[in-house]
């Protein structure tokens, strides 16, 4: 039997994503066969937008739909504490804890073996941010490292935590902390359920 090219196209498309085999691009891609054409096109039309409706912010590196995002304008949030994330979903995992401070998106951790390096990902951002902070609150900057606890998002908090510190910036200027292992060794902050992921920023420790 031929399959549709229309429909090899799509099982295709869905199995370049993460964690969809085979057998659920299959699925999937006939579920869609099914949908009314209007419904289709809307759905359509939703991934035509995701990358023409949304923005990097220029601040923080989170998905946003202006120049800067929703957190970096809300005057009511604390801004000598910035949070340092691997990516975007990891803002809406720590926004669900009820933590008001600020963000830092890296889009990526330090992963040698598939060629991504510090210059791969928003470390530089992240110094410009430090170097830029005036303390007006009469508080040091407290930067707390939120990558996952894998060999790579260790890897990466501990080359960060190093350059602060290599850059010149003491405690009394940068506090450094770690989110404290409430999360499981290998675990992803985006799967964390919220009391954990609480648990693991109240309870971080000094790094």
């Amino acid at each position: 039997m031929k399959i549709p090219k229309s429909i090899t196209k799509l099982i295709e498309s869905f199995q370049s994503l993460p964690g969809i085999g085979p057998k659920s691009a299959q699925r999937l891609t006939f579920h869609l066969l099914h949908f009314p054409q209007e419904r289709l096109e809307r759905f359509a039309n939703a991934l035509l937008e995701l990358k023409s409706g949304t923005k990097i912010c220029t601040i923080c590196k989170n998905v946003g739909e202006g120049e800067t995002c929703s957190v970096c304008e809300d005057k009511s949030r604390i801004k000598n504490q910035i949070i340092v994330v691997a990516s975007p979903m990891d803002v809406f995992a720590v926004e669900k804890t009820g933590y008001k401070g600020l963000y830092h998106v890296l889009h990526g951790v330090i992963d040698p073996l598939n060629s991504i390096g510090p210059e791969e990902i928003y470390i530089v951002d992240l110094m410009d941010r430090i170097k830029g902070f005036e303390d007006s609150f009469g508080d040091a900057l407290e930067i707390i490292l939120a990558t996952n606890s894998s060999m790579e998002g260790e890897s990466t908090a501990m080359y960060i935590s190093k350059l602060i510190r290599d850059t010149g910036f003491g405690e009394d200027r940068v506090k450094l902390s770690r989110i404290a292992r409430g999360l499981p060794v290998g675990g992803d902050i985006e799967y964390a359920d919220e009391i954990t992921l609480s648990r693991a920023i109240e309870g971080r420790i000094d790094f």
